[in-house]
C-alpha cells in the first residue's frame, strides 16, 4: 500500500528555522568578491558601508560560516507568516495525467505577497539596529518594494523606492499598497537624481530597468545623511536571507519521508531560486545527494543562457561596486514584460559560480508559454501566480509532461514566490490575445555587452 500524502504539509511556529544556512561555507569554488570600479581591488566589510548597513556587510563577505543565527526578533516576526506550505499540486497531476509528484512552496500567504519579505524584514531589523533613519531600495514588479515598505513601517524607518517605470504605470495599485504603508513611491528612471536625468536623456521614453532603478537608490542613500542602501535580490547577504525557503521546503519533505528528483524556480537576480535551492545545493556540494536544479529565465532577459560571465555594474548609471556575475551588459535595456522581477542584467554571483561549476542548468521561457501555464495552474490549484513564478510552472509542467512519456514518478519541486492580484493588466493582456513575447536581437546583445568594463587586470 502505497503511503498517504498530505496536500500541504505545515511545519510547526517551532519547527522554523533559527539559522539561515550560508551555502558559500560549502562551495569549493567561492563566488569572486566585489570589487571597486576605479582601483578593481576586492572590497571588504569596511569599505561596503558607506552603501550598506554594517551588520549587512560583513554577511555580505562572510564566506565561512555555514549556518548566522537569525535574531529573536526576526524569527517573531517570521511567526505572522511563517512557517509557508509545501504544498502537493495533486489536482495539477490529474489534469496533466501525470505520474509525477508535483510539490510548491507557496510563498504568497502573506501582506506583500511574495517571498521577499523575508529578507526585507532582515534588512529593516539592522538599519534600525545601527541607528539609520531610512533606507531607499529598488522594486520591479513591487513586491519587494511593498515588503520593505511593510517592513519599515513595523521598525518606524522611512522608506524611499525607486520603481521601474514600466511596472509603476502597469500596477499602480501596488505602488499605492506601498504608499499605504508610509513609503515614497518614485517612478524610475526618474528626474530627481543627477543619474535618472543622465538615463532619460540617454534612452529617451525608456521604462526603465532594475539596473536604473538601483542607480538612483544608491545615488539618493549615499547623498542622504543617516540612510543606506537596501536590495532585494543578487547580493549574498539577501539569498541568505532566503535559505528560509528551502530549509523549511526541505524539512517539509523529510516530514513526509518525500526526497526531491528536480528543483525549479524562476530567475531575475536570484533571490527567490538561491533561497528555494540552498540546503539540497548544499547536500549536492557535499556529496550527500544528487538533486537536479533548475533555473527558469525569460526569453527576453536571459541572463544565464545569453550572458557572459565577467565583472560588471549590478546598476545602469554604474554607481556600483563591480560584480563577477552572468550579465547582458549594465546598459542592457530589458524589453517591459510583465514579470517585472525577472527584468535584470544580471544575476546573483553565487548562483553565477554554481551555473558555471556546473551544478545547476538554465532554461528559458516565453511569457506567453509562461501565463498559459499559469492559467492552467490557477484553475485547477486556485492561486492566480505572479508573472515571475509562472516561469517556474511554466517548466515544472514540462517536466512532469515529460514524465507522463516515460512512465517516471518523479518528484518536482518549485517555488511558487507569489501572486499575481496586482497583476491583472497582464492576465487581461493575455486573455486579450494581445500578449506579445520578445526576444533580444544579437543587436540588442552586443550593444549591452559592448559596455562591460574592462577587468583583465583582475586576479580573482
Amino acid at each position: 500500500m502505497s503511503k498517504e500524502i498530505p496536500y500541504k504539509v505545515y511545519l510547526t511556529e517551532n519547527e522554523i528555522p533559527e539559522a539561515w544556512y550560508n551555502v558559500r561555507a560549502d562551495m569549493k569554488t567561492k563566488p569572486a568578491p566585489l570589487i571597486n570600479p576605479g582601483t578593481h581591488e576586492a572590497m571588504g566589510a569596511s569599505d561596503l558601508e558607506p552603501v550598506f548597513c554594517a551588520e549587512l556587510c560583513k554577511q555580505e563577505v562572510n564566506d565561512d560560516d555555514r549556518y548566522i543565527e537569525i535574531p529573536e526578533e526576526i524569527r517573531n516576526f517570521y511567526k505572522m507568516y511563517r512557517p509557508s506550505p509545501l504544498v502537493r499540486a495533486f489536482c495539477l497531476e490529474k489534469k496533466l495525467d501525470t505520474p509525477a509528484h508535483i510539490y510548491y512552496k507557496f510563498e504568497g500567504n502573506n501582506t506583500s505577497g511574495s517571498h521577499k519579505l523575508n529578507s526585507a524584514i532582515a534588512q529593516a531589523y539592522y538599519a534600525k539596529k545601527q541607528g539609520l533613519k531610512g533606507v531607499t531600495t529598488e522594486t520591479g514588479a513591487g513586491q519587494w518594494g511593498t515588503a520593505l515598505s511593510m517592513s519599515c513601517a513595523y521598525f518606524d524607518l522611512d522608506c524611499k523606492v525607486y520603481m521601474v517605470k514600466v511596472s509603476y504605470e502597469q500596477k499602480p495599485f501596488r505602488r499605492e499598497v506601498m504608499r499605504t504603508y508610509g513609503a515614497s513611491v518614485t517612478a524610475s528612471p526618474s528626474m530627481e537624481t543627477e543619474v535618472g536625468r543622465k538615463i532619460n536623456e540617454e534612452f529617451p521614453g525608456t521604462g526603465g530597468s532594475l539596473g536604473c532603478a538601483i542607480s538612483e537608490a544608491v545615488e539618493v542613500a549615499t547623498h542622504s545623511e543617516g540612510y543606506r542602501y537596501v536590495l532585494g535580490s543578487v547580493l549574498n547577504q539577501v539569498l541568505l536571507h532566503q535559505s528560509i525557503i528551502g530549509l523549511e521546503t526541505k524539512a517539509a519533505l523529510d516530514k513526509i519521508g518525500e526526497k526531491a528528483d528536480i528543483i525549479i524556480g524562476c530567475a531575475g537576480g536570484g533571490s527567490n531560486l538561491g533561497g528555494l535551492i540552498a540546503p539540497f545545493m548544499g547536500e549536492k556540494l557535499r556529496g550527500e545527494a544528487d538533486y537536479r536544479i533548475v533555473a527558469v529565465e525569460p526569453a527576453s532577459c536571459p541572463s544565464f543562457t545569453k550572458g557572459k560571465f565577467v565583472y560588471d555594474f549590478c546598476d545602469t548609471g554604474h554607481v556600483t561596486p563591480l560584480a563577477k556575475m552572468y550579465t547582458l551588459g549594465s546598459e542592457f535595456m530589458p524589453s517591459p514584460i510583465h514579470a517585472g522581477g525577472l527584468r535584470f542584467h544580471g544575476m546573483s554571483t553565487i548562483l553565477s559560480q554554481l551555473y558555471h561549476d556546473g551544478y545547476m542548468e538554465a532554461v528559458t521561457a516565453k511569457q506567453t508559454e509562461c501565463f498559459a501555464a499559469a492559467e492552467e495552474f490557477a484553475r485547477v490549484e486556485g492561486i492566480l501566480p505572479a508573472p515571475e513564478s509562472s516561469h517556474a510552472i511554466r517548466v515544472a509542467i514540462d517536466e512532469a509532461l515529460k514524465c507522463k512519456e516515460t512512465g517516471e514518478a518523479k518528484n518536482i519541486v518549485f517555488g511558487l514566490t507569489g501572486t499575481g492580484y496586482f497583476d491583472l493588466v497582464a492576465y487581461q493582456q493575455f486573455n486579450d490575445g494581445k500578449m506579445q513575447d520578445f526576444l533580444p536581437t544579437e543587436e540588442d546583445l552586443q550593444a549591452g555587452f559592448s559596455h562591460i568594463p574592462d577587468t583583465s587586470d583582475v586576479k580573482f
